[in-house]
C-alpha cells in the first residue's frame, strides 16, 4: 500500500495538494503581509476577488509566507534582515509559536514546507562568515532541526520544485550584516546563481549568470508545473544601465534572459519585486514597483506580450487564466486579457501574493 508520505509528496508534485484545514478559513487562494490604517502589519488572506477572509495581526512589517500544505497554518516571516516569523493558526488568529533564529543567523523572508507538511525550510544568513543557509524546522512544533548551506551568498526566495524532492534557491549574491541593517557589503564580488538542493542538502546543480550580469541579484522565484523555474532580479550595477530583470531556467540548460525594448526596460528602474507563472502556464511576468509596470512576457517565444502601468504592483500570483496582482495602494486585480481591479482594501499591500494551491 502506498504509504502516505508518497501519496502527499504525489498529490503536491500535481499540484492537488489536500486543503482539509484551509477550507475552515474559507479557503482563501493567497496570503499576503499588508500595512493597515490603524497603523499595524497584519497577514491576510485573500480569494482571488480580493475579498480579505482574514486578517491577523504580526508584530512588525512582514514580507512573504509559507502556508502549510495541509493544515490552517502561516508562517509570516519579517522583512529583511529580521529574525522572527510567526506561527499562526488562521482558524482561530492565535499565535501557536515563534521561529527565532539562531545565534549569527537572520532570516530572508521566505521558507517553504516539505509536501508532506512535516518540515518546514527558511532561508537564512549566516552574516559572520558571509555565507547562506538553510534552516529546518519540525512543523509538528517548529522547533530547529539543523541548517545545510544554500549553496551561495544572500539565500533569499526558495520553491519547491515538481518533484517534490528538490529546493530552488535564489541566492542573490549580496552579502549583508544585520549590524549594518540592509548595507549591501559585497557589490564588487557579488555572484547571484540558482542552487538546486535535495531535502538533505546536496547539491544537484548550480546555476551562475554571466559575468556581464554579475550585480544582477536573483531575489524571486516561480516554478511552473513541467520544472520550468523563472526568476526576477534587482539589478545593482550602474543606474544608467537597463539589464533584464526576467530570467528562465531548465535543469541541465543554460539560463535565457527577457527583456523588454529600451523605453519600456529603462522605466523600470532596475527592480522587478515578483514575479509568477500565468495560471495556464503559457506566459510569464514580473511586476516593478518601482516602474510602476507590471510586464508580461510569452513562455513560447520570450517575447513581450505587454506592459501594463500599474501604481506601486508588487504583489503577482498565479490565477486561474492569468494573473492576480497587488498594489501599494491597496488595490487587488486580475490580469487575463487585460487589468481588471477586482477590489480596493483599505490598507497597503506589501511585496507578496503566495498562492495556497499552486495552479500555475
Amino acid at each position: 500500500m502506498q504509504s502516505r508520505r508518497s501519496f502527499l509528496a504525489g498529490l503536491a508534485a500535481s499540484s492537488v495538494t489536500p486543503l482539509r484545514g484551509w477550507a475552515s478559513v474559507g479557503a482563501p487562494d493567497y496570503l499576503a503581509a499588508a500595512l493597515f490604517p490603524d497603523g499595524r502589519y497584519r497577514l491576510a488572506g485573500l480569494s482571488t476577488g480580493g475579498e480579505i477572509l482574514f486578517s491577523l495581526p504580526l508584530p512588525a512589517r512582514g514580507h512573504a509566507a509559507a502556508a502549510h500544505p495541509i493544515r490552517a497554518q502561516a508562517v509570516a516571516f519579517a522583512r529583511r534582515p529580521g529574525t522572527f516569523a510567526l506561527v499562526i493558526d488562521c482558524a482561530t488568529g492565535t499565535e501557536l509559536g515563534r521561529l527565532t533564529a539562531p545565534n549569527g543567523r537572520h532570516f530572508y523572508g521566505h521558507g517553504v514546507f516539505s509536501p508532506d507538511g512535516a518540515r518546514l525550510f527558511t532561508t537564512e544568513n549566516d552574516y559572520e562568515a558571509g555565507e547562506g543557509v538553510i534552516g529546518i524546522w519540525d512543523a509538528a512544533d517548529y522547533k530547529r532541526l539543523g541548517e545545510f548551506p544554500s549553496g551561495g551568498v544572500g539565500p533569499h526566495d526558495m520553491r519547491l520544485m515538481p518533484d517534490g524532492q528538490t529546493l530552488v534557491i535564489a541566492n542573490g549574491g549580496i552579502e549583508t550584516h544585520p549590524d549594518m541593517g540592509r548595507t549591501k557589503l559585497n557589490l564588487p564580488t557579488m555572484q547571484p546563481r540558482l542552487s538546486y538542493l535535495d531535502l538533505n542538502g546536496t547539491v544537484l546543480e548550480q546555476v551562475e549568470l554571466p559575468q556581464a550580469q554579475h550585480k544582477n541579484s536573483i531575489r524571486h522565484l516561480a516554478v511552473r508545473q513541467d520544472g520550468l523555474v523563472a526568476f526576477a532580479m534587482q539589478w545593482q550595477g550602474d543606474k544608467t544601465q537597463h539589464p533584464p530583470l526576467l530570467g528562465l531556467h531548465r535543469r541541465g540548460e543554460a539560463p535565457h534572459l527577457l527583456s523588454a525594448p529600451e523605453a519600456e526596460q529603462s522605466s523600470l528602474q532596475g527592480y522587478a519585486g515578483s514575479v509568477a507563472f500565468s495560471g495556464e502556464g503559457e506566459t510569464v511576468a514580473i511586476t516593478c514597483p518601482r516602474g510602476n509596470a507590471l510586464h508580461q512576457y510569452s513562455t513560447a517565444d520570450d517575447q513581450l506580450v505587454a506592459a501594463h502601468p500599474l501604481e506601486d504592483v508588487c504583489g503577482l500570483g498565479p490565477g486561474a487564466m492569468g494573473f492576480v496582482f497587488t498594489t501599494g495602494t491597496g488595490f487587488v486585480g486580475a490580469l487575463s486579457s487585460g487589468v481588471q481591479i477586482s477590489a480596493r482594501s483599505d490598507c497597503q499591500w506589501d511585496n507578496h501574493l503566495i498562492p495556497i494551491r499552486t495552479t500555475g
